[in-house]
């Protein structure tokens, strides 16, 4: 599944460079021009990274930034162009994944990109915590956030997505969800799946949850 990045840069000549490079190595990319437009693309699309100019019109990069973090801890790397801006960036350090000074070569911008990319899943698998999209199931804690929001779902409930995600891409059979989760073998008469899987649907509108008839359910390798 391809990745998908937005790009946030005024510059339509540095913008138009780095979205063809990035679609040029298999990256779905989304480009924005000012800060507005990128936060609206965030709010509509899944994305897996930005790349943010700190120097923006209507939302300056920083002010975005603080907006992204608000909301969500997606990786971002920042855009740099003069020495007091890089100042800057320092100084917020502990809220991006790296940042690049201007002017950059787009090989290196795009190695940056695959090597931040690549430490983020490292760290998802360290951290005993699942993502799917805006999804992220704590497997210590047993909770589940949805774009930073808790939301509140059952211990069955709970179980049968971490199942689903956990095995995202292939089909789940109501077998294997009643032995896992229950303990017991299934009764193709007992809806007790369903109607936790239809419970679940309305608290996570976003997941698709697809029905495999007369075997189980699957969700998508990637949103």
């Amino acid at each position: 599944m391809q990745k998908r990045i937005l790009v946030v840069e005024d510059d339509e000549m540095t913008n138009k460079v780095i979205t063809n490079f990035l679609a040029e190595q298999n990256f779905t990319v989304f480009s924005a021009l000012d800060g507005q437009a990128g936060w609206d693309i965030f709010q509509k699309e899944t994305l897996d990274l930005i790349i943010l100019d700190i120097m923006l019109p209507k939302i300056d990069g920083l002010a975005l930034l603080a907006q992204f973090r608000e909301v969500s801890q997606i990786p971002i790397i920042m855009l740099t162009a003069l020495d007091d801006e890089y100042t800057q960036v320092v100084s917020y350090s502990n809220l991006i994944d790296d940042y690049v000074t201007k002017p950059f070569s787009p090989t290196i911008l795009v190695k940056r990109v695959e090597a931040v990319l690549r430490r983020n899943v490292q760290e998802e698998e360290n951290s005993g915590k699942i993502k799917y999209g805006e999804l992220t199931i704590d497997l210590d804690a047993c909770t589940v956030e949805n774009q930073s929001e808790a939301v509140n779902l059952t211990k069955k409930e709970y179980d049968i997505v971490t199942q689903l995600i956990s095995r995202k891409g292939k089909v789940v059979t109501r077998e294997q969800l009643m032995d896992q989760i229950w303990g017991y073998d299934y009764n193709p008469s007992d809806r007790i799946i369903d109607t936790h899987i239809k419970n679940i649907r309305k608290k996570l509108p976003g997941i698709e949850i697809r029905t495999v008839k007369g075997t189980g359910y699957a969700i998508e390798a990637e949103l």
